[in-house]
């Protein structure tokens, strides 16, 4: 037991959990922490100059390191503008834990200077959310809070504390004891694994759907494993993407709108479709009625509710991903079953062969895919790919070849413009000894382009390739495929000139105008030794395709 502030055991509490990092801004609310944090030395606090960028920032370091991100800030404002990027966690089942600064509890509900009421702000948006009134409560909180933000399935924490807890001084003992007893079925249950293999075993043309879940349990050796015993080629989600090497024979890309036509032609031709750590989003399903329409499917979650809420499952397996897979692959192993004959592998190979996308566009303006081509070509399998929102990012998902986990990082259920940019400075200091490229497009790097001063202060160096169309890509292309081409606010008309801004915060900053310069540009940002932003004119009429309308069927794509 020692005595100390609550902004001292804040921080014992943070260490205790072994937080090495957290990314904030002050405020008149949250002082006493920044006093605090004025004597610490274990724990790096980064400036950002947005609340958004912290809470992006705690979220790609999350994703990156499979652990707990923290972001920080005041009261109020602070806290709100914090809710963009807590939402995008959650949507995305990432561990964000948020601090933020209140007025003091006897100020609560008068409308104090900067008073926001964060719990109940932060309620729909965060797995579970705190105030501590006393500051005898925070040792527990926090360790809660961790505990509970990585528990299952993962999930954003927010914690309101307010400033006279700050301030005060208790006889604390750091880390608390506490009992959490939340009933999650790890372990699949052994008779729907029996019957998961019976399924499996049957199949003719099986198809294994992996998504974020198979990330955040480490499962991508066993998913490998089953898709080589069973002979399945695998499709994924856009979060799923790596966990599986998308040069593997059996791989089969991203399913959905913005899918690859093997994957969705596989899906609806499959009679069994095995679906791991994934909930099934409209953008992954189309038309749920025409969603691999001859096929069982069997449907594997660590979150039951996920489970038949947005189509039909035959066979619900409730547990861990790493655990299910392992269960299922000791099952088929004391069958000593083998995968099926090769008339599946031979139609999946052939529709990998015909709709092999074409990359090698030698036009100028530089075509996105050969732009990707070149990216790829200069990257190895160890660099981190993170993608902003729009057609960048599906550019990048249907193109870039992802041969790891968590080497593909990008928002899924939100789609948040502004969000990669913070994120991969998030992920460069989560995993700096990897290289980190940021594909963006200009509309959604500009969102949160003041974080270039975060980066440059901090020599936190990261690569963004901005696809600059002039144009909110993505709404454009929705405006010309579906509302006649008519093209309403959706031209960015003046943007900056992106090297030049680039310098002026101290970064380098070039251009990349036609696609042979684009390798070795991208070669001189990596080397550069400083954050860099790598300006490429894109064709401003390039779509994204193939495409399945909203609401279509994902076997009939748009060409």
């Amino acid at each position: 037991m020692a005595e100390l502030t609550g902004s001292k055991a804040l921080f014992e509490a943070l260490k205790a959990e072994g937080v090495k990092h957290i990314f904030g801004i002050p405020g008149g609310a949250i002082i006493p922490v920044y006093d605090a944090l004025y004597d610490e030395h274990e724990i790096r606090h980064i400036l950002t100059r947005h609340e958004q960028g912290a809470a992006h920032a705690a979220d790609g370091y999350a994703r990156a390191l499979g652990k707990q991100g923290v972001c920080m800030t005041t009261s109020g404002p602070g806290a709100t503008n914090l809710t963009t990027g807590i939402l995008n966690a959650y949507m995305d089942s990432s561990p964000v834990v948020a601090i933020s600064g209140q007025v003091p509890t006897q100020a609560l509900g008068a409308d104090a200077f900067q008073e926001a009421d964060m719990l109940s702000v932060m309620l729909p948006i965060t797995k579970h959310n705190f105030i501590i009134h006393r500051i005898e409560e925070l040792p527990s909180v926090v360790r809660l809070a961790f505990k509970v933000a990585m528990t299952g399935r993962p999930g954003p924490i927010h914690i309101d504390l307010p400033k006279n807890v700050q301030a005060a001084k208790a006889d604390l003992k750091i880390p608390a004891q506490i009992k959490y007893e939340k009933p999650i079925k790890f372990e699949p249950d052994a008779g729907q694994v029996r019957k998961a293999v019976d399924m499996l075993t049957k199949a003719e043309q099986p198809v294994i759907f992996s998504g974020g879940g198979i990330v955040w349990s480490g499962a991508s050796n066993e998913l490998i494993e089953l898709a080589e015993l069973l002979n399945a080629p695998v499709t994924t989600s856009l979060l799923g993407k790596g966990t599986i090497p998308e040069d593997h024979p059996l791989a089969l890309g991203m399913l959905g709108m913005h899918g690859r036509m093997a994957a969705n032609t596989a899906v609806t031709e499959s009679d069994m479709l095995l679906a791991v750590g994934v909930r099934f989003s409209d953008r992954s399903t189309g038309d749920v009625h025409y969603f691999a329409p001859k096929a069982k499917i069997i449907h594997i979650d660590i979150d039951p509710v996920e489970i038949g809420k947005n189509v039909r499952v035959d066979l619900p397996v409730v547990g861990d991903a790493k655990r299910s897979l392992t269960a299922i692959i000791k099952e088929l192993r004391s069958r000593a079953k083998r995968g099926r004959a090769s008339g599946w592998l031979e139609r999946v190979k052939k529709l990998r062969k015909e709709f092999a996308p074409r990359m090698d566009y030698d036009e100028v303006p530089i075509k996105p895919q050969r732009a990707i081509k070149e990216i790829q070509g200069v990257l190895d399998e160890n660099a981190i790919i993170v993608t902003e929102v729009g057609q960048c990012q599906m550019w990048a998902a249907h193109f870039y070849v992802v041969r790891k986990s968590r080497h593909f990082i990008s928002s899924g259920g939100l789609g948040t413009m502004g969000f990669g940019f913070p994120a991969s400075m998030g992920v460069k200091v989560a995993r700096p000894e990897c290289d980190v490229v940021n594909i963006a497009g200009d509309g959604s790097f500009l969102m949160n382009s003041q974080e270039l001063a975060t980066v440059v202060e901090n020599e936190i160096n990261v690569v963004s390739c901005i696809f600059n169309n002039r144009y909110l890509g993505m709404v454009k292309q929705w405006q010309d495929m579906f509302f006649e081409k008519r093209r309403s606010a959706t031209s960015l008309g003046k943007v900056p000139d992106f090297a030049k801004l680039a310098e002026a915060y101290g970064a380098w900053g070039d251009r990349a105008a036609k696609p042979s310069e684009v390798a070795p540009k991208l070669r001189e940002a990596l080397r550069c030794g400083k954050p860099a932003v790598l300006d490429i004119p894109i064709d401003p009429d390039e779509h994204v395709l193939p495409m399945v309308p909203a609401g279509g069927r994902i076997d009939q794509m748009l060409t």
